[in-house]
């Protein structure tokens, strides 16, 4: 009889996490330990150990994140501390239970001043806290675990939580017009589809995986600015709201944003035979749900 692996998914009340949560039961051939901040702190390297301890875990994949952009130009300790040490602290317990570790980062750890999709291998260079803390996440990660899995996304949204999808149809209801930036560049990221590419990742790491660790991107295909996104979100749900486009410059942040953060995704494809959907499909998929009322 073939034991059942187990997943730990940390930070499993995030966008992503959630994901996790739900295609959980079309994978029976694994466990799946869904933990929030509430019942397992990443930070607290004595609450790690004894997790890891208590149960045995073939994979772990690191949701948790601290996220807000903005916030953490003034909150750069805590910012630090969650996507920067706490996961290098988790890649240590890992390696020591012989654990697989996937470590999810992001786009904001490129410049932004390219002009072709950003390559894994391109150069780093944040322009934002946030930015920094997860690009020192990485280097930690790796440093600890030089078997670890890292994989870039960007412009993460789903039918969960707070993202820039809810956040539009939320205004395109109460206002009759939004303004909405339109010279950054980027690829919306649909988190049941990373979620999906990660299960696949699992599956083949045995075959596919080449020898230490590596970093991948993963996001949708397709390359858009956000008012680009704002105006495929009005004609999906046929909104009456007036979208116009406004500069950067026009709508100032405490943090940088990269201008240009389009990630190219052939090295995940190539190493594992992943299909990834086109954004505007994906998007279609979650304003489903949404327009069903499974708003979470």
């Amino acid at each position: 009889m073939t034991t059942s692996k187990t997943i730990l998914v940390t930070g499993a009340n995030g966008q992503l996490g959630k994901e996790f949560g739900l295609l959980a039961n079309t994978f029976p051939q694994y466990v799946f330990l869904l933990a929030g901040k509430e019942n397992l702190a990443i930070d607290n390297t004595e609450a790690l150990e004894n997790y890891f301890v208590r149960h045995k875990i073939d994979y772990c994949v690191n949701c948790a994140a601290y996220t807000a952009v903005d916030k953490a130009e003034a909150e750069k300790e805590k910012a630090f501390l969650i996507n920067a040490d706490a996961a290098g602290k988790l890649a240590t317990v890992c390696k020591m239970h012989h654990t697989q570790f996937i470590h999810i980062s992001t786009d904001y750890v490129y410049d932004g001043n390219g002009t072709q999709p950003y390559k894994e291998t391109d150069p780093v260079n944040p322009v934002s806290v946030y930015g920094l803390s997860k690009l020192k996440g990485e280097e930690l990660v790796l440093q600890n675990n030089s078997s670890a899995i890292i994989i870039r996304t960007s412009w993460v949204y789903s039918s969960f939580g707070s993202n820039f999808v809810k956040t539009m149809l939320r205004l395109m209801k109460e206002r009759d017009t939004i303004t909405v930036v339109n010279d950054q560049y980027g690829c919306p990221t649909y988190a049941a589809d990373l979620a999906a590419a990660i299960m696949k990742v699992i599956d083949q790491f045995s075959i596919r995986l080449p020898e230490g660790g590596q970093v991948f991107n993963y996001c949708n295909v397709g390359a858009i600015t956000w008012y680009d996104f704002a105006k495929a979100i009005k004609e999906l749900t046929q909104s009456n709201c007036t979208i116009n486009p406004i500069a950067t410059s026009q709508y100032p942040t405490p943090a940088k944003r990269p201008h240009y953060s389009v990630l190219d995704t052939g090295a995940i494809k190539n190493t594992f035979g992943i299909t990834i959907p086109n954004w505007k499909e994906s998007l279609e998929k979650c304003l489903n749900l949404v327009q069903k009322g499974l708003v979470r």
